[in-house]
């Protein structure tokens, strides 16, 4: 499966970095990922039109929304196992910045999700996002993980 996820910033402390870098590393045995960051812009529209200028008309897009469906680990894992079976191996997750993503991103998303009601700054989320994809792939492939 080919991910990318696509976020508005940049992480900027070390921590955060080290934090990505190793479920990046982790997720390389079960998908082919990229991440993409984009510019934060005063503007919530001209951040939704650097989206969506990047999205393709066969990615499956996910969101994440405050106001997204929320799922267990296993549903997660069990949607991403669907997709895959489904034939659609190009996954696009999107991270919008501290105002969350424009209306039009939110539109074109074929699934929005939420992990919290809580509000968590964006490059946590990001971490939250990479280890929920490393804990579904663990679970796809009916490997252990700690809980």
């Amino acid at each position: 499966m080919n991910i990318r996820i696509l976020c508005i910033g940049k992480m900027k402390e070390t921590y955060w970095r080290e934090a990505s870098k190793e479920y990046e590393k982790r997720l390389s045995k079960y998908c082919s990922l990229t991440i993409i960051e984009l510019k934060e812009d005063s503007s919530l529209e001209k951040e939704g039109e650097d989206i969506l200028k990047r999205l393709k008309e066969d990615d499956f897009v996910i969101a994440l929304d405050m106001k997204g469906q929320q799922l267990t680990s296993e549903g997660l894992a069990r949607r991403i196992e669907s997709l895959a079976i489904e034939g659609k191996s190009k996954l696009v997750l999107v991270i919008g910045g501290s105002d969350g993503l424009s209306q039009e991103v939110l539109w074109r998303a074929n699934l929005q999700i939420s992990f919290s009601k809580l509000t968590f700054p964006h490059q946590m989320i990001r971490i939250f996002l990479l280890e929920q994809l490393y804990r579904s792939f663990k679970i796809i492939k009916g490997e252990t993980y700690h809980k």
